[in-house]
């Protein structure tokens, strides 16, 4: 054999002697010549004893160990063995056997040591040549075998008894073995059946070099000590670490779902699905059932190693069939783990069709493990050994019950985070407005996203708001405002604001002095809070109040980003507001901005969100944002399509914050819809104001309103020019309703009474109220204005 350890070495080593009956040495060989320093033509001829060392110079040498006499005269000891050649009368010829008495030793303590290798069960021994071809092994069929070891035939090679992957490793670890010597030392090896595909085991292997007398490689010897155990159990404390980091990363059920099986194929089994109660994808309770039927399960999630057949025809989203009342089935329910085999589980189901729904084809083995989280069975994990021959057994039930048990926990909180998700969005729909308006001179159109936080349920809701408000006179309040925070305080806090705006916008003050007020009320709201939680609150706001008569825009801002207005070329910029302090702080005042804006201009208020999503530092977030509303103004686009693209088009980053936009495009006020007078405070000219509203009413065909109309000036201006004095002024807007202003240079606020009978006066703002559909009162920079509004005929 090429390589191989044929024993030529040792018999070069073996001193022999023929000896006659008188004891006389006939023959000396070369290795006694070397070993004595004498050589055969001084010995032959001579007697034996002469050549010997001790006390067996006296005597004829016998069987066992003796001295020769050495080169220099020392005693060389030797074993040897007196052999007889023929069966003469006493004095016939004998051969004389020796080697050195240290080599022997060797030579028997090898043969010992072989001996015991040979004869373990609990470690491995192979011999190999240099062709990497078992000599000897313990691993073979009429040897004892290393428990759990494949069987090695004396003449296999390593691709004979183990995979292609591990073959390779292995030998390639030997072959450097025998070019350079170094022994290796416990090295893990893993070996998988080329019989039995799926049978795997661990051994740790440590592997010498065997060198021949001349110093070349003859070979090699490795111990193999059987680690699958320890093996298995570190592959199991692997997946449980793996399990806990890869379990629960999300906030959403279906995606902890797909953790789930991501995590066990195909390290645990070669396909897993995960199942789960109808309710729990909604973020409800699962119903408490016991035994068989109908239990409301969806296959939610499912994984397999490569490819390996269809699982079954159950598909991710289909409903898991009623199933049969079974002791397997109620243990489920009970929250015990079950381990089922191919022939016990057909026996089970019984019917063909819920087999051919369930059961992959070529499956052998079925591990089962409920997701269990208080008495209730949220759903179930099923781990389906096909392609590994080996089947699931007490440490595998165990492992799968431990990561059930965990990926319950997870489970449960996607379940609670949806429902608590679910309920927080359902509050901050009811506290948002409709997202769209439009008005004969305004168009609206508002847009709200929430932060993005993993949860993959639609994100995380905030405080970010945004409001479109009509008031009297066709002028329109927008508001966009920023919360402190996300989750349900922020979105009770914003609907709070939200109120108070509105509120305060009804009683058609001023931006900088509603801002004044809604800054009071946080600061209320905050003395309110817990000690712990006053920090958090507060807010950004941005107020503009629209007039589409004067196309005049009066800004004022509590600590939040301008807004920028397109105009109809394309043209953007920001509006230069002077922001104030955030709302809360309180002490400092807030001031107004006034800007025209041309009719089809684009205005864009947003919350910083918008900003983070444009990337970048403030500066340039704002440049970028001016950029995309211009191009998108001059696009000709829907205000809901420019919204939709300025949030969540290309370029638009996901944020760890919610976003608000209100996108306002103004409409040209037709010129004769508006009619103004001036008048001086003389009783004279009331007759006069009569007379200019009746001539425009007829000119718009509103002859219908002239009476009512008519009363309603009377009553306006002759209250002006008695109690405020002058100039006075009349205006009418045509419109959806009829609107008719009554200005002063008084600040009085105007006061609805009834008269008594014995009254000469105090019935003016009272028929007013009944002869209007609405009527109210605001003040101005240099007095107040009463307007009213009048209903028209379809």
């Amino acid at each position: 054999m090429a390589g191989g350890l044929d024993g030529g070495g040792v018999l070069d080593d073996v001193v022999t002697a023929l000896i006659d009956g008188r004891g006389t040495v006939l023959t000396w060989s070369a290795a006694a010549a070397e070993l004595t320093g004498r050589s055969a033509s001084e010995v032959c001829g001579r007697p034996l004893a002469e050549q010997l060392a001790g006390t067996e110079s006296d005597g004829s040498p016998a069987d066992g160990a003796l001295h020769l006499r050495g080169p220099t005269g020392e005693a060389v000891p030797v074993h040897c063995r007196l052999l007889p050649l023929d069966r003469p009368p006493a004095g016939g010829h004998r051969l004389l056997l020796a080697v050195r008495t240290d080599l022997a030793q060797e030579l028997e303590q090898g043969a010992a040591l072989l001996r015991a290798l040979l004869a373990q069960d609990r470690i491995g021994f192979v011999l190999r040549d240099t062709d990497l071809v078992v000599e000897r092994t313990n691993a073979s069929p009429d040897l004892p075998s290393l428990r759990g070891m494949p069987t090695l035939p004396v003449g296999s090679t390593l691709g004979d008894v183990m995979a292609e992957p591990d073959a390779d490793t292995s030998e390639h670890i030997l072959r450097a073995l025998l070019e350079t010597g170094r022994p290796q030392a416990a090295h893990e090896q893993r070996v998988r059946s080329v019989t039995e595909p799926g049978l795997e085991w661990s051994f740790l292997v440590s592997a010498v070099r065997l060198d021949d007398r001349h110093g070349k490689p003859a070979g090699t010897a490795a111990l193999l000590t059987d680690a699958t155990a320890q093996w298995r159990a570190a592959r199991r404390l692997e997946l449980r670490h793996r399990a806990v980091a890869g379990i629960g990363v999300s906030l959403d059920v279906t995606t902890t779902a797909r953790e789930i099986a991501n995590v066990l194929a195909p390290a645990f089994a070669d396909l897993v699905t995960v199942d789960l109660a109808e309710p729990v994808l909604t973020g409800d309770e699962p119903p408490k059932t016991s035994g068989g039927g109908d239990l409301h399960l969806r296959r939610a999630a499912m994984h397999s190693a490569g490819e390996i057949g269809p699982p079954g025809d159950l598909r991710t989203g289909d409903a898991i069939p009623p199933l049969p009342d079974r002791p397997q089935v109620r243990r489920l329910q009970a929250g015990h783990t079950v381990v089922l085999g191919r022939a016990e589980l057909l026996e089970g189901l019984q019917d063909p069709e819920l087999i051919r729904l369930i059961v992959p084809e070529r499956a052998h083995c079925l591990a089962v493990a409920p997701l269990f989280a208080r008495g209730l069975v949220l759903g179930t994990i099923a781990a389906w050994r096909i392609n590994r021959t080996d089947r699931f057994d007490s440490g595998d039930s165990a492992l799968l019950a431990e990561i059930a048990a965990h990926a319950s926990l997870s489970v449960d909180n996607a379940r609670r985070y949806a429902r608590e998700h679910r309920a927080a969005v359902a509050l901050q729909q009811r506290l948002l407005p409709r997202s769209a308006t439009r008005t004969s001179v305004l168009e609206t159109v508002g847009r709200y996203l929430p932060a993005a936080d993993g949860g993959e349920i639609g994100g995380e809701i905030g405080g970010d708001w945004f409001d479109t408000i009509l008031l009297p006179s066709l002028r329109v309040a927008l508001v966009v405002g920023d919360v402190i925070g996300h989750g349900l305080h922020a979105a009770a806090t914003m609907g709070r604001l939200r109120t108070a705006v509105q509120t305060l916008a009804d009683l058609e003050l001023p931006p900088d002095e509603l801002l004044t007020r809604l800054d009071d009320l946080v600061a209320r709201l905050a003395a309110e809070a817990d000690p712990a939680h006053r920090d958090t609150i507060g807010a950004t706001c941005l107020l503009a109040l629209y007039d589409p008569v004067t196309r005049q825009c009066t800004l004022a801002s509590a600590g939040h980003p301008p807004p920028v207005v397109a105009e109809p070329d394309g043209t953007a910029r920001p509006l230069p507001v002077r922001p104030g302090p955030l709302l809360g702080v309180g002490g400092l005042p807030f001031e107004t901005t006034t800007v025209e804006l041309a009719p089809g201009s684009l205005l864009a208020l947003y919350t910083d969100g918008l900003l983070v999503r444009q990337g970048g530092d403030l500066d340039s977030a704002v440049r970028t944002l001016e950029g995309r509303l211009g191009r998108l103004a001059a696009s000709g686009q829907s205000l809901d399509a420019v919204g939709r693209e300025l949030i969540t088009g290309p370029g638009a980053a996901t944020v760890a914050d919610d976003t608000a936009l209100l996108l306002a495009r103004t409409i040209a006020l037709d010129p004769d819809a508006v009619a103004e007078w001036q008048f001086p405070a003389d009783p004279a000219t009331v007759a006069d104001a009569r007379a200019a509203v009746v001539a425009r009413l007829s000119a718009w065909g509103l002859d219908d309103l002239a009476f009512t109309t008519e009363l309603i000036v009377s009553e306006l201006v002759t209250n002006a020019i008695r109690y405020a004095g002058g100039p006075v002024g009349l205006r009418l807007i045509l419109d959806t309703v009829l609107i008719c202003e009554v200005s002063d240079p008084s600040n009085t606020q105007p006061r609805l009474r009834r008269a008594r009978i014995t009254d000469e006066g105090g019935r003016g703002l009272f028929l007013v109220a009944q002869l209007s559909h609405r009527w109210g009162s605001r003040y101005g920079p240099t007095g107040k204005t009463i307007w009213s509004e009048q209903q028209l005929e379809a």
